[in-house]
């Protein structure tokens, strides 16, 4: 596996992506882009890396970090050049997410912890990046799977999911040296869920039910009715499972919905704003010049959109199943948004 420093892998990005091949399969008008940066594998034989969440360090952008989860074992911290940096073996965490604010000295992210049924917390000291596990908040239900942050008005929400298809929107306390939840609301769908995403700035809940499409959910109403945005089957090339759910964040609600559409190695892009126009698909291929593999079979990603050092535009970071073969040496993939935005020919938005 080669970790490139950014630099290098922008330059060498931009040299190959008219050569690049991939086999993953494709539907009409899929396009193709390719990862810069990989990751080192999250650790762990087999079904091991899940789901990421991206830091962003507000003193030095180029200091910043991805969470990772190793299923198997815990929190896996990596610099944005794919390097291991912290190793938190805590527990089989499923799927993580991040809020960040400047009002206190540590950032949070929450984890889905399904060895101890609960969501496992975590502090992101702001001026040094060291992440600590603060404790876990019983979720009062078995396995939790998927999980979300939001933070609205100084509060911090988590959106947990389960494979029975319920919801629970808990309002949590992380306040340094005290932690609680209390449960908001809950939403029963169909069958299994995982991926979620808040959208604080349209007070919506984005949802992923494996196997039968995405949703959204008016998580603030008292007794939300959710609504179903796109299923699988239908022209955007949306397939089981349907699995991470993120959002690149525009200005006044604008932007883009990411979903991995995971068992044809595609990602599909829809609209931020109702009704949510499908903005077409696509899949990461080979990176040749960097000796890095095409991505398949993701399952959770996150995308952030403010500027990083050569990427002006954002991230995408996806779970990949395999180096090369399937759980080998399980890892994340990280792609220049700029390239997502290009081959889709999607406007280019001020950011959040």
């Amino acid at each position: 596996m080669n970790r490139l420093s950014l630099a290098a892998a922008a330059t060498a990005l931009g040299l190959i992506s008219a050569c690049a091949t991939h086999t993953a399969p494709m539907i009409d008008g899929q396009v193709v882009v390719m990862a810069a940066v990989e990751t080192a594998p999250a650790g762990a034989a087999g079904d091991a890396a899940d789901d990421p969440a991206f830091w962003l360090n507000p003193a030095d952008a180029s200091q910043s970090l991805i969470l990772g989860t190793n299923k198997q074992e815990g929190l896996v911290v990596y610099t944005l050049d794919g390097t291991e940096k912290q190793r938190l073996p805590i527990g089989r965490i499923n799927n993580v997410d991040i809020r960040q604010s400047a009002d206190r000295a540590f950032d949070v992210a929450v984890a889905s912890n399904d060895q101890v049924n609960a969501i496992s917390v975590f502090f992101v000291d702001r001026t040094t990046g060291t992440v600590t596990h603060a404790g876990d908040l019983a979720t009062q239900t078995v396995e939790p799977y998927g999980i979300c942050q939001g933070r609205e008005n100084g509060v911090d929400l988590a959106g947990v999911t389960y494979k029975d298809g319920l919801v629970q929107i808990w309002q949590l306390n992380v306040a340094a040296g005290a932690l609680g939840a209390d449960l908001v609301t809950t939403v029963q769908l169909g069958s299994q869920l995982e991926g979620c995403v808040f959208d604080e700035t349209q007070g919506l809940l984005f949802v992923g039910e494996e196997n039968r499409g995405l949703w959204k959910i008016a998580y603030r109403d008292s007794q939300p009715a959710p609504e179903i945005i796109d299923v699988i089957g239908g022209a955007a090339g949306l397939v089981a499972d349907v699995e991470g759910v993120s959002i690149w964040r525009g200005k006044d609600g604008a932007g883009w919905i990411v979903v991995s559409a995971q068992t044809d190695n595609r990602f599909v892009v829809y609209d931020r704003k109702a009704p949510h126009t499908s903005m077409g698909s696509f899949s990461i291929a080979a990176n040749e010049a960097l000796g890095i593999d095409e991505v398949t079979h993701t399952d959770g990603l996150d995308v952030f959109s403010g500027a990083l050092p050569q990427y002006p535009r954002g991230i995408l970071m996806v779970q990949d199943d395999g180096n090369p073969q399937s759980g080998r040496d399980q890892n994340f993939k990280v792609v220049n948004w700029a390239d997502v935005e290009s081959a889709l020919g999607l406007p280019v938005l001020k950011a959040e």
